[in-house]
């Protein structure tokens, strides 16, 4: 019974590598909220905390997603879609901006 589900399992899922990825996680998270208490300017403050998510998400898809154990044609599918959405989150920024510019102050 143990020899087949063993056979199921194609990949090895070590705990330690999920604990290494959740502690970056919680340290790049932690990084975030200190960061949020800067008196920075806003545009440098955004880029930051989008960079900043843009690696946790790689982190979570490629690890708890078990993307990583995926072939290399699934990953370069996927790449462009993120790309794509990033891309027009850019598309949308100038209006957020152009708002907070708006606001009374």
């Amino acid at each position: 019974m143990h020899a087949t589900t063993t056979a199921l399992h194609a990949h090895p899922e070590p705990k330690r590598g999920f604990l290494i990825v959740w502690g970056w996680l919680l340290a790049l998270t932690g990084f975030e909220v200190v960061l949020a208490y800067q008196h920075l300017a806003l545009k440098v403050m955004l880029l930051m905390l989008m960079a900043i998510s843009v690696v946790k998400a790689a982190l979570i898809i490629a690890y708890f997603m078990h993307l990583i154990y995926e072939r290399k044609s699934l990953v370069l599918t996927l790449m462009p879609a993120m790309v794509f959405v990033i891309a027009m989150l850019f598309v949308v920024f100038p209006d957020s901006v152009r708002l907070l510019n708006m606001r009374p102050h």
